[in-house]
């Protein structure tokens, strides 16, 4: 048995046929904190001084030090892993095929932001025992605002490589 079949048999698997176009799934929120934002800094080499420097942070539009929009990014993609749907899907996922992200509001360190998971679109592979899942992925604060939208193209099998 293949290695991806012996992983595939291990627990609850959805594929491609499991989704239907307007699924929705929501996370449980997470506080972007002092402490993501400096991490993150330290982490990309990105110290630019509207997410580092309160003085002149404090002198934007904005008010005060925002987090990376990277950084909002990756605590968004960590929410959604946490979702049962994900989980089940995860042995399933061959590679994200495409990202696109717009950065709608800022997100400033003590705002709590969720995910709000869709499912937008889905695509038989060209190759046969996969297909291409469309999810918007709407990070919100707790005002209820998107601070970020993104769209991910996942491939993923399909059930049909579950009995080859």
């Amino acid at each position: 048995m293949s290695d991806t079949m012996q992983l595939l048999k291990e627990g609850p698997v959805l594929f491609y046929e499991d989704f239907q176009v307007g699924d929705s799934y929501e996370t449980s929120g997470r506080t972007i904190t002092e402490a993501d934002v400096v991490n993150f800094a330290g982490l990309s080499a990105d110290y630019n001084a509207l997410h580092v420097d309160a003085e002149f942070a404090g002198r934007t539009p904005h008010g005060g030090r925002i987090a990376h929009g990277l950084l909002v990014l990756a605590v968004a993609s960590g929410l959604c892993t946490r979702l049962p749907v994900m989980k089940f899907l995860e042995s399933s996922i061959l590679g994200l095929k495409d990202l696109s992200c717009r950065f709608l509001k800022p997100c400033k360190i003590g705002d709590t932001i969720r995910v709000r998971l869709s499912i937008e679109e889905k695509t038989p592979g060209r190759r046969p025992g996969r297909g291409t899942i469309v999810m918007k992925r709407a990070a919100v604060n707790q005002k209820d605002e998107v601070v970020m939208d993104s769209t991910w193209r996942l491939v993923v099998l399909s059930r049909e490589t579950e009995t080859a």
